[in-house]
């Protein structure tokens, strides 16, 4: 059976927005659009909300996917829409979905700009959890906001995209999160520019500050070691321009600088086998915080 791009929905701004990039990513892709509706267990709810029944609730369940679905239908035509609603917890159905799906997207509640997001608890555990991507899209995101100005200077979808930005960790250049990256930015005829961040040594180590050739020479180093992780990949997308960005900081910080002007941002998530609970990583937590385009979190192993 095909794979699908997977959205959860409700009634939110951010999952309208979800919705809506995952109409065009599946677009992109050529694969059917899925969104999915999930009800929690009906005393849970009644017991926050009390004047809400049951026959109510699912009424509007049901008016909620409905809606969604046809509205993607009328905007954008020719894709294949599939529904779902199903009852239990929101957190542990969308991990399953994630598993059957070619990626699985989700609302993220933003605070405005580049302030970042109040990432809520359900998508933060599903992030953690999922083993396949998962894109988390901010309320408000629109077509345009993910291409360049057009020759007016005016936003317009009609216009290239804007770069694909992937932070990577050079010991962890895992060929799944790899793939992902060139892939997204193939599919956008975008450029790639594929972040690198590394620190500097300890001051007790050496005067690092005071030292230019030392730092020009650890630059070096990096950008070299940079480059050698990417270059099959190039050789795999020949048609996708890379930008080489390796910076001497915080991961983190090096990150959300490089993505104030991407179409999507690419992360990875090491896969846990170990019982420590599901975690998602300082990178991973900064860049669902603080950048404000769809951010894409990829499990490898």
């Amino acid at each position: 059976m095909s794979r699908t791009v997977t959205v959860g929905v409700d009634d939110s701004p951010e999952s309208r927005a979800a919705a809506e990039w995952a109409a065009r990513e599946a677009l992109l892709r050529g694969l059917p659009l899925k969104i999915m509706y999930i009800s929690e267990p009906t005393p849970r709810l009644l017991a926050r909300t009390p004047l809400l029944d049951p026959d109510t609730y699912r009424h509007w369940a049901e008016q909620v996917t409905r809606e969604s679905a046809d509205g993607i239908r009328l905007r954008h035509p020719g894709i294949e829409v599939i529904t779902e609603r199903l009852t239990g917890t929101p957190a542990d159905l969308l991990c399953e979905a994630a598993g059957f799906a070619e990626l699985l997207v989700l609302g993220s509640r933003a605070l405005g700009g580049l302030e970042g997001f109040m990432v809520g608890s359900v998508s933060l555990g599903v992030v953690a959890r999922a083993e396949r991507p998962v894109v988390l899209v901010r309320a408000g995101e629109q077509a345009a906001d993910e291409h360049r100005m057009d020759p007016a200077g005016v936003p317009s979808a009609a216009a290239p995209f804007r770069p694909v930005v992937l932070g990577l960790d050079i010991d962890q250049a895992d060929d799944t999160l790899m793939e992902f990256a060139f892939d997204a930015a193939a599919r956008r005829k975008a450029t790639l520019r594929v972040v690198h961040a590394w620190s500097e040594p300890p001051a007790s180590f050496r005067r690092f500050a005071g030292d230019p050739e030392l730092h020009d020479s650890l630059q070096r180093g990096q950008a070299a070691l940079l480059s050698k992780v990417l270059q099959p990949w190039r050789q795999k997308f020949p048609d996708v321009e890379v930008i080489e960005a390796s910076r001497c900081g915080s991961a983190p910080q090096v990150l959300v600088n490089a993505s104030r002007d991407a179409s999507l941002a690419v992360v990875g998530r090491r896969i846990r086998t170990k019982p420590f609970g599901a975690r998602i990583g300082h990178v991973v937590h900064s860049a669902l915080h603080h950048i404000a385009a769809p951010v894409a979190v990829v499990a490898h192993s």
